[in-house]
């Protein structure tokens, strides 16, 4: 079982609406429903989402939300919030519910990070686009030292110093995460990490812009989302098939590529079939960044002047995975 509860609040009775919060949410709700194939991904995610005042989200229902979603044995519990954040001088912080007066009567982290916790989810995945979040994970007393459990990820939009920008409407760091989610941190399999999500995020945004901050302790990251993979796995999975060894050059030859102008000299050897086949998946491990040839610019001028091609570091790796049978 694969919970999240997803909450935006625009609308605040005492303190500065925002705009975005809201839209925020209905995307992160929406990108987390379902894989790119449509298949189920969290069943049917809870959305809290504060327009107006006739949606305003109390401090007791955003703590009631929290407790309930880390409440039993999920396998994955994911809790995204966008909206104000608050933090004292002794390093406190707080999630602002829409009834807010002054920040420090929010919703606590230091709440949301017990009820995570003492949850018996397999991953819990803490999720922030609010200022002052990468507060959260640490302890009370000193700011750079963090606390997390077993099975914890936290990924926030900014340093416990920072604000969280908007631009457009939304927020910077909830467009990035989205993106992250609809492929761009996907791995070859499709699947998106908070890992790989982290990565894209922090590339994205620079060095100079707010700074997103990644807390985890977890012994293998669990998959958020798949997207739509870039390549089929029956053909990672025939990479060791292809390639006798992880640094196996492939001697191509003009009877590797198909295509023919008709004005060939008559040593040019004739398309062989099967190897047409065997080509065409090399130059999808081209695409990909799997294989490259040697000597040459494209596979096509190393088919047709007799180079050779050989796996990337990168089809290194997925070689020795397809060959433990780890694909």
């Amino acid at each position: 079982m694969r919970k999240a509860l997803v909450v935006g609040i625009d609308h605040y009775d005492h303190i500065g609406v925002l705009q975005g919060a809201v839209n925020d949410a209905r995307r992160v709700h929406d990108v987390l429903e379902r894989n790119a194939d449509s298949s189920v991904n969290f069943s049917t995610p809870r959305l809290l989402a504060a327009a107006d005042p006739d949606t305003a989200i109390t401090r007791g229902e955003l703590k009631a939300a929290v407790l309930e979603l880390f409440a039993n044995d999920s396998d994955i519990a994911l809790f995204y919030f966008s909206g104000h954040g608050y933090i004292e001088d002794t390093g406190g912080g707080f999630l602002c519910a829409s009834d807010c007066r002054s920040g420090d009567d929010g919703l606590p982290l230091s709440e949301v990070m017990t009820a995570a916790h003492a949850s018996k989810a397999r991953n819990k995945v803490i999720i922030l686009d609010s200022c002052h979040s990468g507060v959260s994970g640490s302890t009370s007393r000193q700011r750079d030292v963090a606390e997390i459990s077993d099975g914890m990820t936290i990924l926030t939009a900014s340093t416990a110093d920072q604000y969280a920008m908007e631009t457009g409407g939304a927020g910077v760091f909830t467009s990035l995460l989205v993106d992250a989610m609809n492929g761009a941190a996907a791995n070859l399999l499709g699947d998106v990490t908070p890992g790989s999500v982290y990565a894209h995020i922090d590339q994205s945004l620079g060095p100079w812009a707010q700074r997103p901050v990644f807390k985890t302790n977890v012994t293998r990251f669990v998959s958020l989302r798949r997207a739509e993979a870039p390549l089929e796995l029956r053909d990672l999975q025939q990479l060791p098939a292809l390639f006798a060894s992880a640094t196996t050059r492939i001697q191509l030859d003009p009877s590797y590529e198909p295509e023919r102008t008709g004005q060939e000299p008559a040593s040019v050897p004739a398309p062989d079939p099967v190897r047409n086949a065997q080509f065409e998946v090399l130059q999808r491990y081209r695409a990909v960044n799997l294989v490259r040839p040697i000597d040459a610019p494209h596979m096509w001028h190393a088919a047709m002047e007799s180079k050779a091609c050989e796996l990337t570091p990168l089809g290194q790796h997925y070689w020795h995975l397809a060959q433990k049978r780890l694909l």
